[in-house]
């Protein structure tokens, strides 16, 4: 697993964030660079571009995109368009902006220059999870809140949507999951079990769920389907597992960064601390060794269990990810979060143990 720096990887997330960027306003880091060599280059300062990148030390590496001066965005061509029009949504002002496809917290904040930090205040965020058609506040002179995306009202009679029976509950449909439901109304799926008491994590096409403390009691539905089989699915036999697989499952592809725990970016115990917090299972956030200790072993594993590595970049346990069965984890590895094999030669000569939260 290569190594990366907080301040270093904070600068290549800004970085990307801005497509438009000119050249001029960033350098990428090659072989026997260095930030005095880099600030002379640009007539700036060492401190400016400390400044400029959030870095905490003098520490670079090559391929890293650093920012050389104030960056200002370049007005998108006539021909290519930014991002698609969201329907049936509040339209963006010079104060607010509507959320669309492929947007993250970061990539929002530096598009409108601002922070990360007063983007969560002004709009009340806990979390980083966002979701199309969200409305958020972009200046602290902002008037409004953040809203949730109005759901088409006349979807295509062929097609199966997922509709809501009204403001404080929901019906599920086929390929429904209790993360999928949490995320799609901004909850969490310990709130939803809570308001619904669950025992599990099993759900079932027609149920009505309630999804606000304090909501009526959901009509009688359905019954259970007689022919509902989970002698193959082990997540289902430890509460709270199918969920945390799911959310895991959810953030594939998000990138690595070191120290991450949210959406932008993970690193591996970051990723463990962001999954289990997101299914309800409230823990701090340790190191891949801090977690080796607060839990303990078992030797057949089940979905939803952790996998611990030692020696991958320093002596000692030093990696870990979650079970997903058929001998597989998925985990936040330097190419990011993927699921891997247990069978790969890198992994079985890495490979420590199977362990269980306590």
């Amino acid at each position: 697993m290569r190594k990366k720096f907080v301040g270093a990887a904070t600068a290549v997330i800004i970085a990307s964030s801005f497509a438009g960027v000119a050249s001029a306003s960033t350098h990428e880091v090659k072989s026997g660079d260095s930030l005095w060599k880099i600030a002379s280059k640009y007539n700036t300062s060492v401190s400016q571009v400390k400044a400029l990148n959030n870095l905490s030390s003098d520490l670079i590496y090559p391929k890293q995109v650093l920012f050389v001066t104030t960056p200002t965005t370049q007005k998108p061509s006539d021909n290519k368009q930014e991002t698609p029009p969201v329907q049936n949504t509040k339209p963006a002002t010079a104060n607010t902006y509507t959320v669309v496809s492929g947007d993250s917290l970061s990539k929002i904040a530096a598009r409108h220059n601002i922070s990360l930090a007063n983007l969560r205040k002004w709009n009340n965020l806990s979390s980083d999870l966002i979701y199309p058609g969200q409305v958020f506040k972009v200046s602290a002179t902002a008037s409004g809140s953040t809203s949730a995306p109005t759901q088409p009202s006349t979807p295509n009679s062929n097609q199966t949507s997922s509709p809501q029976t009204n403001a404080d509950t929901y019906k599920i449909v086929s390929g429904d999951t209790l993360g999928k439901i949490a995320r799609q109304y901004g909850t969490t799926v310990a709130n939803i079990k809570k308001w619904n008491n669950l025992s599990s994590d099993l759900i079932f096409v027609g149920q009505t769920l309630n999804l606000k403390a304090g909501a009526s009691t959901p009509p009688a539905s359905t019954t259970k389907p007689n022919n509902t089989n989970t002698s193959n699915n082990t997540s289902n036999n430890v509460s709270g597992t199918s969920s945390v697989v799911e959310i895991a499952k959810s953030a594939v592809g998000t990138k690595y960064v070191w120290g991450g725990s949210t959406l932008s970016g993970f690193d591996c115990s970051g990723f463990i601390y962001y999954a289990f917090n997101q299914s309800g299972k409230k823990m701090n956030r340790l190191s891949a060794e801090g977690y080796f200790n607060r839990s303990y072993y078992v030797n057949k594993p089940e979905v939803g269990d952790l996998v611990f590595f030692e020696n991958t970049y320093k002596k000692g346990i030093s990696h870990l990810g979650i079970y997903v069965g058929n001998n597989q984890f998925i985990h936040a590895g330097s190419n990011g979060v993927e699921i891997s094999s247990l069978s790969n030669s890198y992994w079985k000569s890495k490979f420590d143990s199977y362990k269980r939260f306590y």
